[in-house]
């Protein structure tokens, strides 16, 4: 969310930077529209002015013993006609805010210019890629050949994009989310929470996801939403909130199931677990103080890589260019892992600055010590990680020849000790 008063005051800096996401310029109309609301608003005082005036008129005229009858009728056209005013003044604030609210973040500077992903920017690799003398499979096939990962059973009960996992393989994946969470709270000084899984509408319009999104996410018929992810309830813990700088930074994870309709991705990964209806992913939500965001982005990135490294998963860092850039993000690190059955990296993480995007949505503030008023928090928000998607990279880097499946050294502890999920499952 914007503040219209700065794109009052910088209309060619905003359209700029909505011109670097392909979209047409609306400084020139977003600016009409409000100085149409602050005329109305103007025109409301006014009247309440003229009234307060009337009011005062009349004590005066009764206390002479005047007739008063005509100043009174003004005063009744003055109050309709000022409700009126102040009628036309919300509807024009409603319509200002409705505009505002589809209008994605502007990319910082340092994003690369682009069009899709093709245009974002390797920043660094990390691991030897896995060399095979046959030729790996994916995961969908490795998991079925086990007898531990069933599509079919999943779209009985729910439909297509859903899995049942099994034995060794469900252990995994509860596994990897305690490894996760461990590594997080333990080594990188993240507090864990254990959020809702169902959110009203507020909680969503904070975090970006309402109103431009809702073909995305799941609704009940009571009308709370299921979270597309842990990013929105822990976020909206500081919505409405002054909090106190010594507050901040304030650095947590939570690992929770994630609900997405998928209604943009038809024909995208229609196997496997790479898309799925409901997936458990680890996240990581900072709010911060507005100077130190840059450098929240780089720590929440490094604690998402370190996940990946210590399972011994080769992966590279990219910068999303602006065209990749996701709605509420202004600067975005994605995690892409190797999986040697596409041949391929895909993403298992995005780590983005926010700045005070979504605060200004949720209005959180902080106040320092010594100033006197409050200044919007910073958030970002990063996966740390898509526990499904962690669990596809570590059957197809650690595939055997004869299907069985070998466990990372570090998820070893928490699988009872097991070193090799066997071929018959």
């Amino acid at each position: 969310m914007f503040d219209i008063k700065w794109i009052r005051e910088h209309p060619d800096e905003f359209d700029k930077g909505l011109a670097r996401r392909k979209l047409e310029p609306q400084s020139a109309s977003l600016i009409a529209l409000d100085k149409e609301r602050r005329e109305v608003e103007t025109r409301a005082q006014e009247l309440q002015a003229s009234r307060n005036k009337l009011s005062k008129e009349i004590g005066a005229a009764k206390a002479k013993g005047e007739d008063a009858s005509e100043i009174i009728a003004e005063v009744s056209r003055s109050k309709e006609a000022q409700a009126a005013a102040e009628e036309e003044a919300r509807i024009k604030t409603e319509e200002l805010t409705a505009a505002l609210s589809t209008i994605p973040n502007l990319p910082l500077d340092v994003v690369p210019d682009g069009t899709d992903e093709t245009d974002n920017r390797e920043e660094r690799k990390w691991g030897d890629i896995p060399s095979f003398d046959f030729t790996p499979k994916e995961h969908f096939d490795l998991g079925e050949a086990l007898g531990l990962m069933d599509f079919d059973v999943a779209a009985k009960m729910s439909g297509a994009r859903f899995v049942v996992l099994s034995g060794a393989l469900a252990r995994m994946e509860r596994a990897l989310a305690s490894f996760m969470l461990d590594l997080h709270t333990e080594e990188h000084d993240l507090i864990e929470v254990n959020p809702p899984a169902l959110v009203r509408d507020n909680a969503l319009y904070g975090t970006g996801q309402l109103p431009k999104f809702a073909d995305d996410l799941f609704k009940t018929e009571e009308g709370l939403w299921l979270i597309p992810t842990a990013e929105v309830p822990l976020t909206n813990i500081v919505a409405d909130c002054i909090i106190e700088e010594d507050y901040l930074p304030r650095r947590l994870t939570a690992m929770t199931w994630c609900f997405r309709s998928e209604a943009g991705s038809s024909g995208k990964d229609t196997r496997g677990m790479i898309r799925q209806h409901q997936f458990t992913k680890v996240e990581m939500v900072t709010i911060c103080e507005q100077e130190n965001s840059d450098e929240e982005l780089e720590r929440m990135t490094s604690c998402a890589e370190e996940v990946l490294k210590r399972l011994e998963l080769p992966y590279r860092v990219v910068t999303l260019c602006t065209g990749d850039l996701g709605f509420g993000a202004r600067r975005t690190y994605d995690l892409e892992v190797w999986l040697p059955g596409q041949d391929r990296y895909r993403e298992i993480s995005s780590c983005s600055n926010c700045g005070d995007f979504q605060a200004r949505r949720m209005k959180a503030r902080y106040r320092s010590e010594g100033e006197k008023g409050t200044r919007f928090v910073h958030t970002l928000n990063g996966s740390g990680l898509a526990v499904g998607r962690t669990l596809v990279a570590i059957l197809e880097n650690y595939q055997k020849e004869d299907g069985s499946i070998v466990v990372p050294n570090a998820l070893r502890p928490y699988m009872g000790g097991l070193e090799v999920i066997p071929a018959n499952g």
